[in-house]
């Protein structure tokens, strides 16, 4: 088994000891990505819709360096500090997953990195 670490500058920095991605066997596995701009490392202005956007972004230009795609993702894990937030998560998450529609689980919690309202992590297969 061979792992390799996906990085690239199209997505924020890792704010911790580990990789934005790692490709192994077939699979990418994404780490959990918050609403932070890939240019500034800050968390971005705006509400849950525009946090979910630009996570969404994020994970995308992670999954591309690692030779995937939204198109190939077969699992998500959503974590949100509000479920009351959930539906507006959910609208901006169908416009790049839900014709998709991978295995999901939505988790709620006290907390996440930063102040961000969510952070979601991806599984995909590998183009």
């Amino acid at each position: 088994m061979r792992c390799e670490v996906i990085q690239t500058d199209k997505a924020p920095r890792a704010i911790g000891p580990y990789s934005q991605a790692i490709k192994v066997d077939g699979f990418l596995f994404t780490s959990g990505q918050i609403a932070l701009d890939p240019a500034t490392g800050k968390l971005i202005d705006g509400d849950i819709s525009a946090q979910t956007r630009r996570v969404m972004e994020n994970l995308k230009a992670v999954l591309e360096a690692g030779g995937s795609s939204l198109d190939r993702v077969i699992k998500a894990t959503v974590y949100l500090i509000d479920l009351s937030a959930f539906s507006k998560m959910n609208e901006v998450y169908a416009e790049y997953l839900g014709h998709v529609r991978p295995a999901r689980s939505t988790v709620g919690v006290a907390a996440l990195p930063l102040g961000a309202s969510v952070e979601i992590d991806l599984v995909a297969v590998l183009s």
